[in-house]
């Protein structure tokens, strides 16, 4: 049981921590509500369940042939996420029919885990950490406690943004939102370089 808890608390510790998807998490709950952004939750989580079940079974040994592939990984996932933030920033804060209301889609955050150098190095360092020795079982395990860890951290974050929603009517209070999440976003892109 002391292992599970272990497991359950880095989980935890990684997934509610602020980070890029839990920025737009945060943001996609303010301005679309929570059940259009449970789409995003669910693609960040599905996301990153195959990451981590993809480096847990083997692909940690490719990368560790191929440390290049990491360093790829990091370069162009700061790169999405500046150009993220880059979209939140001019973003005209606009409120009507212009602008549909769905929030991000599943693919968007699967694909947004898969360029984020946090979530490799979580996936690393978690499987580096309890399941090293490549037992298959301890890899699903492990899998499994994060993927309902990890879905209910992001749920989260955009259930709280859907509490600055009422406070979201203007197009003047929605840019300066954007503009605050774009500097978050942003400034977690950054950090990542000098992890």
């Amino acid at each position: 049981m002391t292992a599970l808890l272990s497991m359950a608390a880095f989980a935890l510790a990684c997934s509610i921590s602020p980070g890029p998807v839990n920025v737009v998490a945060l943001s996609a709950g303010a301005q679309h509500g929570l059940a259009a952004t449970l789409r995003h939750v669910t693609g960040a989580t599905v996301g990153f369940t195959v990451l981590l079940l993809l480096i847990g079974l083997g692909l940690h040994e490719l990368l560790a042939h191929f440390p290049k592939l990491i360093e790829i990984v990091k370069w162009v996932g700061v790169g999405f996420l500046l150009y993220m933030a880059y979209k939140l920033a001019v973003d005209n804060g606009q409120l009507g029919a212009d602008k549909p209301d769905r929030g991000p889609s599943f693919a968007y955050g699967a694909a947004m885990q898969w360029l984020n150098p946090k979530a490799w190095l979580a996936s690393l360092a978690g499987m580096g950490a309890y399941a090293a020795n490549g037992d298959g079982r301890l890899v699903w395990q492990f899998a499994a406690l994060y993927f309902v860890i990890c879905y209910v951290s992001i749920a989260s974050w955009a259930y709280a943004g859907t509490f600055l929603r009422q406070h979201l009517r203007e197009a003047k209070r929605v840019r300066l939102f954007n503009r605050v999440m774009a500097t978050l976003l942003a400034a977690s892109a950054l950090y990542l370089l000098v992890e």
